[in-house]
């Protein structure tokens, strides 16, 4: 049953968007901004309430009076803003329904979400009270009535027993001390609204709480125009020794206080109370969906980031709550903006506007983010891609942990980040450690693919090198670096059918061992062979960790290469440069895919040749270092 209100509800909205669209345009449709629209609308209450209470008196006899000349004395401005006032407090609670339903209907209110459906509740509610208590300010015959009617459906409760009744509603309860009070709560409500409102909005990811501009423009156009055309005024002085017989209604606040004249408040605060319990469970009121296990994982290139991404969390979403600048608009499907290409892994691609994604188009592997719903692990294309290389870094405080030698110019640097912060990065990546002078010096992870507290650098020493050369004489346990990432995207390119060569130049050995232990990790099955050119027996460091994969997995083959091996080291293996040794052991390349880390000199000389014996380009991944601290190269 839940399903088939969820789809009517959908196919619903999905039709008056795209009458919208041809209207106002994809980027500019009302509903897509609904949330914001609402924002707006408060802004325009608290402006125009602030001008509407600097003319207010409070008193018995001055209330009605000071409404009167702010509506009528000075019409062209306060009568606008008394009007603005009314409309954009209508306008409010409208779109904020619109908000309410479209997220109900699209099933955006259960698992992470439901914080956020919560706390809409619980704004809608004090929209509601703080409009309410509006209407009783004016103290015309409409506010007679909101209040008499306000208190004899408190009065029905136990707990006050009539005592509202005789307290604020006969004629010699009406006091200056009572108009004091109604200020006092319509100002104080809206307080804890923008309070509720601001909690509302930090668990979305990028909320927008602007309209674009030409949109609220085009709303404050047309409140305006419906202030001059339909201004609002009061209903005539109140008078408690007689009730209203006629008055103008408001149904956005007070639909529901005739079931209060006809003598139905118990019933009324049954449902009332029954609606507002059954609206917060709602996200853990059955049917349950299925998929609250582990989060997939996302690749966006260019730059290639990865982040978690939740059970039915758009892909979106999961993008721009870890700070990736991807491009989007309406966040509705209707635009079209954040369309991307899947390269790999399946996704659900939601519902979405044909106008905004075309058939041909969803063929071709292209998804609207915005909608689009990660079923695996996924790697994506981003056609607006320029904004993700500009993106601002994740940037950590770090502490030095451990300082282990490797090797006689090799230095395990263990870093452990501060504050209980993690990173999430990825086999092959990289991070650059940020100096004092804003310098930068990068270093691959060691390990595979994780969300690390922890992690582990091989450092190697380089004459007068400023960072290497203080890790290996100064730098202790305890010291603190800051960390920004992660870089690269010199990272496994799976699923493939191919055998992989890894070739690994001297502290190459890091981002290759990180590269090894993620296929292991996967449980790859077809051949991996890995080459590891060093100059000298001594440079071959945690060489039995390698012979411990030889050991464990019978389709991983080592080959390591010496290219200044000398007697004392008592070498009878492979000499010479490391990528020739590889295409002597490969005539033909074509069938396989390369990962190859080492000096700029290694790469640019191995990579021409690979290719000129059969390696498709496409299939030839490089990653070149040098000891400079440029970011984009690690070393």
């Amino acid at each position: 049953m839940l399903k088939l209100i969820h789809a009517t509800g959908r196919r619903a909205f999905l039709a008056l968007d795209k009458v919208f669209n041809r209207v106002f345009g994809d980027l500019l449709n009302p509903l897509y901004y609904l949330g914001a629209i609402s924002y707006f609308m408060f802004w325009v209450v608290v402006a125009s309430g602030f001008y509407c209470y600097a003319f207010y008196d409070t008193g018995v006899d001055k209330t009605y009076a000071s409404m009167e000349r702010l509506t009528h004395v000075q019409w062209y401005a306060g009568g606008i803003m008394r009007s603005l006032h009314r409309y954009a407090s209508d306008a409010m609670v409208l779109s904020m329904l619109l908000h309410l339903a479209r997220h109900f209907f699209f099933d955006h209110y259960r698992g992470f979400r439901a914080f956020s459906w919560v706390s809409g509740v619980v704004v809608l509610w004090l929209v509601y009270a703080s409009g309410v208590n509006g209407f009783m300010l004016p103290w015309d015959r409409l506010a007679q009535y909101v209040v008499v009617t306000t208190a004899e459906w408190f009065d029905v409760l136990p707990v006050f027993r009539g005592t509202l009744v005789r307290n604020f509603t006969l004629p010699e309860a009406v006091t200056d001390r009572l108009f004091s009070l109604l200020s006092f709560l319509h100002i104080g409500i809206p307080l804890v609204l923008l309070g509720a409102l601001w909690i509302h909005t930090q668990r979305v990811p990028n909320a927008r709480t602007n309209p674009p501009r030409p949109l609220a423009i085009g709303l404050m156009g047309m409140l305006l125009v419906l202030s001059l055309v339909k201004p609002v005024v009061s209903e005539g002085a109140a008078d408690f020794n007689t009730m209203p017989a006629t008055m103008s209604f408001d149904w956005f606040y007070l639909a529901v206080y005739p079931f209060v004249t006809r003598g139905d408040g118990m019933l009324l605060w049954f449902v009332v109370g029954g609606l507002s319990v059954t609206l917060a469970a709602l996200p853990w009121l059955p049917p349950l969906r299925a998929g609250s296990g582990r989060p997939w994982r996302m690749k966006v290139h260019p730059g290639h980031a990865t982040v978690p991404v939740r059970p039915h969390e758009t892909l979106l979403d999961a993008g721009l709550r870890a700070k990736l600048a991807l491009p989007f608009e309406c966040r509705s499907g209707g635009c079209g903006v954040c369309r991307a290409t899947v390269l790999a892994g399946e996704v659900d691609p939601g519902p979405y506007q044909k106008s905004a994604l075309s058939d041909e188009a969803r063929a071709r592997g292209e998804v609207l983010m915005c909608c689009a719903c990660a079923l695996s692990d996924v790697e994506l294309e981003v056609a607006e891609g320029a904004a993700l290389r500009d993106a601002p870094l994740p940037v950590f405080e770090a502490e030095v942990t451990r300082l282990e030698p490797l090797a006689h110019d090799v230095m395990l640097l263990e870093l452990s980040l501060k504050s209980n912060a993690v990173i999430d990065y990825e086999a092959g990546q990289y991070i650059n450690i940020v100096l004092p002078d804003g310098a930068r010096r990068s270093y691959s992870f060691t390990e595979q693919s994780a969300t690390a507290q922890r992690i582990d650098l091989h450092v190697r020493l380089m004459p007068g090198g400023r960072f290497t050369t203080e890790v290996f004489t100064t730098m202790k346990s305890g010291d603190k670096l800051k960390l920004e990432g992660p870089l690269g995207e010199f990272v496994l390119h799976e699923p493939s059918d191919k055998p992989l060569i890894f070739v690994a130049g001297a502290t190459g050995f890091a981002p290759v061992k990180s590269l090894l232990e993620e296929a292991f990790h996967l449980g790859i099955s077809r051949p991996l062979y890995f080459y590891w050119g060093v100059r000298r027996r001594r440079d071959l460091y945690l060489l039995e960790l390698v012979q411990q994969w030889v050991s464990a997995h019978p389709n991983f083959h080592f080959v390591p290469v010496l290219s200044e091996s000398t007697d004392e080291d008592g070498w009878d293996g492979r000499t010479g440069f490391v990528h020739q040794a590889i295409l002597d052991d490969f005539p033909d390349l074509s069938g396989c895919a390369v990962y190859a880390c080492g000096s700029v000199k290694m790469v640019e000389v191995a990579k021409p040749a690979f290719v000129a014996q059969g390696l498709a380009e496409d299939f030839c991944f490089s990653d070149a270092f040098t000891a400079q601290s440029a970011p984009s190269v690690p070393a």
